[in-house]
């Protein structure tokens, strides 16, 4: 059963599992505020996924490769695959950043299909039933703006990086002011303004784009698994809760899947894009 029955109602227990573990860093507002738990799972996660993948390739071999091993190198392929079908430049960079981006948005995802109530269950089992309508703690990163803003915005840094590496600082900045209208004379100084400002647009896009697309379709799964939660708190809707649960859980997979990869190639398209002449 769900915790709904003791917090007051369906309300306050969306409420409950929507407020995060956070400390105000500046001023009052959300965006001076830092997420410890959003920022201590992901660390976790990512620090699992790295020790995972080392465990295998320090003790890769040549032979018949280990059930582990073998999912290893199959993701690995799989990753690099999409990459070579993607970018078609020297890919030793590429593929690294685009096997950890997938891995670690899969696991920060897969946090979702934990038990709704594992927290405070996990709070009250260790600090008392008092602790736990006032501690809070949201186990997905994803769902919290901040880690999607995070990876976006750290994806579009590497971005410059790739297009001021393979233009040169010049380079880039004349293609700033040149495209896409590419004029001459005295009338690519009058168009030089709007290119400016169709790029900056552009390129503001791509980090955006990246974290809404991420933040809104785990925040709305998770909003989903809570309003289904609501079906628990009764004998006669406890069985089509179940039901639905179930469904959602097993169709949401899907969605922790395709996100991650969703984020990934659109990582790897952003680069091979940085690195090309308009």
């Amino acid at each position: 059963m769900s915790e709904s029955n003791s917090s007051g109602g369906l309300t306050e227990y969306i409420n409950h599992h929507l407020t995060h573990n956070s400390v105000q860093l500046v001023g009052d507002g959300a965006l001076g505020r830092f997420n410890l738990d959003s920022w201590l799972i992901a660390l976790g996660l990512g620090l699992a996924f790295v020790a995972w993948f080392s465990f295998f390739a320090r003790r890769a071999t040549a032979g018949v490769p280990s059930k582990g091993q073998a999912f290893v190198e199959l993701v690995m392929e799989f990753v690099d695959g999409q990459v070579k079908d993607t970018f078609h430049g020297d890919r030793r960079s590429v593929t690294p950043l685009a096997l950890t981006i997938f891995m670690w948005v899969v696991f920060m995802n897969a946090m979702d299909l934990l038990p709704l109530d594992l927290p405070g269950w996990l709070i009250k089992t260790f600090a008392g039933e008092e602790a736990m309508h006032h501690t809070y703690a949201r186990l997905v990163p994803t769902a919290d703006l901040m880690t999607p803003a995070a990876l976006s915005v750290t994806v579009f840094f590497i971005l410059l990086g790739h297009a001021i590496s393979a233009k040169g600082g010049w380079g880039f900045g004349k293609e700033l002011l040149s495209a896409p209208f590419h004029a001459h004379g005295p009338l690519a100084i009058v168009l030089a303004p709007v290119n400016l400002v169709m790029n900056i647009i552009e390129w503001l896009v791509r980090p955006i784009s990246l974290a809404m697309r991420l933040f809104g379709n785990m925040y709305g799964g998770e909003l989903v698994f809570m309003l289904i939660a609501g079906l628990m708190t009764s004998w006669v809707t406890l069985v089509p809760g179940v039901i639905a649960n179930a469904a959602w859980g097993i169709f949401h997979m899907l969605i922790i899947l395709l996100q991650a990869f969703i984020f990934m190639i659109l990582t790897v398209v952003y680069i091979a894009g940085a690195r090309e002449s308009h």
